[in-house]
């Protein structure tokens, strides 16, 4: 193919993928863009290469994960530029897109863009999350899949969340050795969620699969310990133990590896460098692009689709992605609105039927401040530039006023991660201490590259000549 597309798809998540296939079936000319060397997002990673080479590790991984290959295949199959170890690093005028693979950089235009960049772990800092050891419950994950690979010793998880839950279950059938289990759930949450559970009841599939992985863990005889005041992670040259109080009183528990989570957020450093609009979100505390019904956004060729767009899950992710490409190829005239209406009646359907455990887990595993919130001055924020929360508490009480200014007061989230890491928190520190909405204050201004590349690539980057 040329340099030019319809539309070109950042991600090959379910969102990503759902797009592709929707896309190709409507016949537009399409180029999928992906960092990684195989289709399947996190939840899916690897899971083509897993079932060719490793099927035992799927039955592991259990169905919610096998229930992907099919996806996959219909992927591959379809009629697109699929370009695996593709890194996105900019996207200028909403319709050229930058980027770095294996024959260096260059770029390509598309007339419409489906960003499908997922979700991120939302980061969890408290006393001794740096030290060696310790690594959050989804990057566990992505070894378990990538490499079978399970944590070694005595492992203790800290946080709260499906992923958590299912991360348990997987690393118990690995034989991997669960020393405790920390709950940060807020007991006031199980009331909160209460009042959606009859919403949740009409999606009986998600709740089913909630007990199951509870009951693993009981039969397993894991310590799941609940209603603590605090939790700090010690250790020397690597974690060595948790300490947390409950009731006035310090427990210890002996640690290998800890696993942190406070589940995920949208991933939305790309729709934050396009400059399309975003509005923070209460429910899921973070900020999310502000889209219509077909994932539309502010910059009208720019569509997201699935978790950056706002966490909803694989399937609603792969649902969402071929909504958002039947609204391209609308626009592009190659389907009548009517068409388009009869179309995804259907998938709107089950998009609506998986939506509705939403509500009850938003309710139930929301964040509590003091879990995303450094209390302590001397917890790490922004872990690239080595700045604590007492830092920016005090760079606040001097007069600054937003994440911008304390780029250039403390360099927070002027490290290779462009803020991934710390965006979240430093807002939500700068809104508590101003006693602001995280809304009021806002986010870093992402610029360009949103993803590190190598000088010899920006000297040599060129127009897409069918590479």
């Amino acid at each position: 193919m040329s340099g030019e597309y319809d539309i070109a798809i950042i991600g090959a998540g379910p969102a990503g993928m759902g797009a592709a296939i929707e896309a190709s079936q409507a016949g537009l000319s399409t180029v999928l863009l992906d960092e990684q060397p195989e289709p399947g997002g996190q939840i899916y990673r690897g899971i083509e290469r897993v079932a060719r080479e490793f099927p035992a590790r799927l039955s592991l991984l259990g169905e919610d994960y096998a229930a992907g290959l099919d996806l996959v295949r219909e992927f591959l199959a379809s009629n697109i530029d699929y370009r695996p170890s593709t890194t996105v690093w900019q996207v200028e005028d909403a319709h050229r897109v930058l980027v770095s693979g294996g024959s260096g950089a260059y770029e390509l235009t598309a007339k419409e863009i489906v960003v499908a960049a997922g979700a991120m772990e939302r980061p969890m800092p408290l006393p001794g999350w740096t030290l060696p050891g310790v690594m959050t419950a989804g990057a566990a994950q992505v070894l378990l899949k990538s490499s079978g690979s399970v944590p070694a010793g005595r492992v203790v998880m800290i946080g709260s969340g499906p992923l958590l839950l299912h991360l348990a279950e997987q690393l118990l059938k690995a034989g991997t050795t669960i020393a405790a289990i920390l709950e940060t759930t807020a007991v006031g949450a199980y009331l909160k969620s209460s009042r959606h559970l009859f919403s949740a009841l009409r999606a009986p599939e998600y709740l089913a699969k909630g007990m199951r992985m509870m009951r693993a863990i009981r039969a397993a005889g894991v310590p799941v310990h609940r209603a603590y005041d605090w939790i700090e992670l010690s250790g020397d040259e690597r974690v060595r133990e948790v300490v947390f109080n409950r009731e006035g009183r310090s427990e210890r528990v002996a640690a290998d590896v800890v696993l942190l989570h406070q589940g995920v957020v949208p991933n939305a450093n790309l729709g934050l460098a396009l400059r399309c609009e975003h509005r923070w979100n209460q429910d899921q505390r973070a900020f999310l692009p502000s889209t219509n019904l077909w994932g539309q956004s502010s910059i009208a060729n720019v569509h997201f689709a699935g978790d950056c767009a706002g966490i909803e899950g694989a399937q609603c992710a792969s649902l969402t992605g071929r909504l958002a490409a039947l609204n391209v190829a609308s626009r592009l005239g190659k389907l009548l609105d009517l068409e388009r209406a009869r179309r995804s009646r259907l998938l709107r359907r089950s998009l609506e039927q998986n939506r509705r455990i939403r509500p009850f887990l938003e309710g139930l595993y929301r964040p509590t401040d003091r879990n995303v919130i450094p209390e302590r001055d001397d917890v790490i924020v922004c872990r690239c530039e080595e700045v604590n929360a007492g830092e920016i508490r005090r760079i606040v009480a001097q007069g600054c006023p937003g994440p911008n200014q304390m780029k250039a007061f403390a360099r927070c989230g002027m490290g290779p991660c462009q803020g991934r890491l710390c965006g979240l928190t430093v807002t939500e520190l700068i809104a508590a201490e101003r006693g602001k909405s995280p809304e009021e204050i806002g986010y870093y201004r992402i610029r360009p590259p949103i993803k590190p590349l190598s000088l010899g690539d920006l000297v040599g980057l060129r127009a897409d000549d069918a590479s």
